[in-house]
């Protein structure tokens, strides 16, 4: 097979994955706007859940923030995925036909990842509002717990740990090359890997959403674009040290507000 024939099956591969992500990126965002605006309707009505939370409260929570995490998370990876996609396809076309590996299978394990997150985070947020620590209009945190996330995620900015993730998350290429598995079941794991890298860069991040509120999409928009900003810049390091300190000066002010 001629080398313009591979590279042209390449080309119509990212195509379809990018199309693909997009779709799933829109809905996400579709059913967050109106989720919101329906959450806004009724708190305008006085119809703010005030009732202990039951399990299903909790599981709804945890289906929410799943979504938000495609809206969020999957541009982010969207390098990730194309360079998954394009790589799979060329060795298949090389010289010896190598194994099909699926790529659905690698963006679903990477989506599975961050679905034990939401349900974390829904079991969060049910505490959260057990504890009258959570707003029920905003779904905002109060100021102490607020500040105390606000201090954890500064520190976690500044970490051996944060760095590590970033590295694997900011280098498709390096991360295929040491992490590449044939098969459907080889997709899967990298799949796995890859968004436990994902989670272990952004996940302190994600729960600033108690801060700003947790359905101010604003909010989430503007966490999204800094997770995607992190990966993507060259100095995404220093970027996490810059944001580390600020958020560290936004606990203390917050804290000192407090106290």
């Amino acid at each position: 097979m001629s080398d313009s024939f591979a590279e042209s099956l390449a080309r119509r591969d990212r195509a379809l994955t990018l199309a693909g992500l997009v779709v799933l990126t829109v809905l996400a965002w579709l059913y967050l706007f109106r989720l919101g605006r329906e959450m806004a309707d009724m708190a305008e009505m006085g119809m703010a859940h005030t009732e202990p939370w039951t399990v299903t409260d909790a599981g709804l929570a945890a289906v929410m923030w799943a979504v938000m995490m495609v809206a969020m998370m999957l541009p982010a990876a969207a390098p990730m995925i194309l360079v998954f996609a394009t790589v799979n396809r060329k060795r298949r076309e090389a010289p010896g036909t190598a194994p099909y590996v699926n790529t659905t299978l690698f963006v679903l394990a990477y989506l599975v990842v961050w679905g034990a997150f939401s349900a974390a985070a829904g079991l969060a947020q049910w505490g959260l509002h057990s504890a009258v620590l959570l707003s029920e209009d905003a779904m905002q945190a109060a100021p102490l717990a607020g500040g105390l996330l606000l201090a954890a995620a500064g520190i976690y900015q500044l970490t051996p740990l944060k760095y590590a993730c970033l590295a694997r998350c900011q280098t498709p290429i390096g991360f295929l090359l040491s992490e590449w598995r044939d098969g459907n079941r080889g997709a899967f794991v990298m799949g796995l890997r890859h968004g436990l890298f994902c989670l272990g860069c952004c996940w302190v991040l994600m729960t600033l959403l108690f801060v700003g509120g947790v359905m101010n999409l604003v909010w989430v928009a503007a966490i999204a674009a800094f997770v995607l900003l992190e990966k993507l810049l060259p100095a995404g390091r220093l970027v996490s040290v810059i944001s580390g300190g600020t958020l560290l000066v936004w606990a203390a002010w917050a804290l000192f507000q407090v106290f």
